[in-house]
């Protein structure tokens, strides 16, 4: 008798941890649905300016939730690190790599942002071979980046791992090998701290190396940093597929712009008008990285929103 009650207790508790972990890794989204966001904003560095991923997010967004719809800001900054770290000699000498504490307060301050999703760690290497203090930095810009978000009040914090970094000589058993370990502590901290963690990185890297079985030239980045449009498709696709467990994973990207009336349509509204509104949102919260566009000023910039909104509606109505 006294075995049985062992056994049923051992398995009681078993379950308890597991659905005890389960609840943790759920709570932000259960208790903040993006139903719920007025305002979602990405942080990142060229990848998020580049934008293809976050006008996909975005198009995915307005054609899952009700309206009213959240505002998607990107305020992504080429160059940017968390981790505060430089190469000596970095844009030729022109400036060091910026570091996103040095806008952060007044980018959360003005764009007002319930929802962040987060992607950093392809700078914070320095694209050098793996170093214990460099790990640690960027940890500690992540852990610090957290800090400020949650103090600043905002209901769900999501961080991407970064994409796949494909070597022109070594493929991804070469700086990529860094990131391996950038992305994995990322992932980590889904079953120690319950984080929202989107991982992106290791089913790039799988893509990439399975379509390189038949294509040895295959690249998803040319210059192994910056992905193509497969590269944002694939990084966009991981984001559906946690927010929407249904989302066909196998789809194309083609096929996925096509899989409804107007969608390719709705797909180009939502690039441009990201496209106005990323350099708008630079300008207006502030940054110090040389070179960058100047945005509309954003009284103006908002009024295209608008503008815009109508035209996407209509898009959407055809649905």
């Amino acid at each position: 008798m006294n075995r049985l009650f062992a056994r049923k207790l051992i398995i009681f508790s078993c379950l308890w941890i597991a659905t005890g972990q389960i609840s943790i890794a759920q709570t932000a989204s259960d208790s903040y649905p993006l139903t719920k966001a007025k305002r979602i904003l990405f942080l990142g560095n060229s990848i998020t300016y580049a934008g293809d991923y976050v006008s996909l997010f975005e198009r995915f967004y307005i054609s899952h939730y009700p309206k009213p719809w959240a505002e998607v800001i990107n305020v992504g900054l080429p160059s940017e690190t968390v981790s505060g770290l430089s190469e000596p000699n970095h844009a030729d000498g022109a400036f060091p790599r910026p570091w996103l504490f040095t806008r952060l307060a007044n980018v959360l301050k003005k764009t007002k942002a319930d929802v962040v999703f987060a992607c950093y760690g392809m700078n914070d290497g320095i694209y050098l071979p793996f170093d214990q203090a460099r790990f640690e930095a960027f940890q500690k810009g992540i852990e610090r980046l957290r800090k400020m978000l949650e103090e600043a009040g905002i209901k769900r914090i999501i961080f991407l791992t970064p994409p796949v970094h494909d070597d022109p000589k070594k493929g991804v058993d070469g700086y990529n090998l860094v990131l391996d370990r950038y992305a994995q502590w990322l992932l980590d901290q889904r079953g120690k701290r319950g984080w929202e963690v989107i991982d992106i990185h290791f089913p790039m890297r799988s893509f990439l190396l399975e379509k390189r079985k038949s294509d040895p030239s295959f690249r998803l980045a040319a210059d192994g940093v910056h992905p193509g449009e497969e590269g944002h498709w694939l990084m966009a696709r991981e984001l559906m597929s946690y927010l929407d467990p249904n989302f066909d994973k196998s789809m194309t990207l083609d096929t996925y712009l096509n899989s409804m009336p107007s969608g390719a349509k709705l797909y180009e509204l939502v690039r441009k008008r990201q496209a106005i509104m990323k350099d708008a949102w630079l300008t207006y919260t502030g940054h110090n990285r040389p070179g960058m566009a100047v945005g509309l000023p954003m009284e103006q910039a908002s009024k295209k929103y608008e503008q815009m909104e109508r035209q996407i509606e209509q898009a959407i109505s055809s649905f």
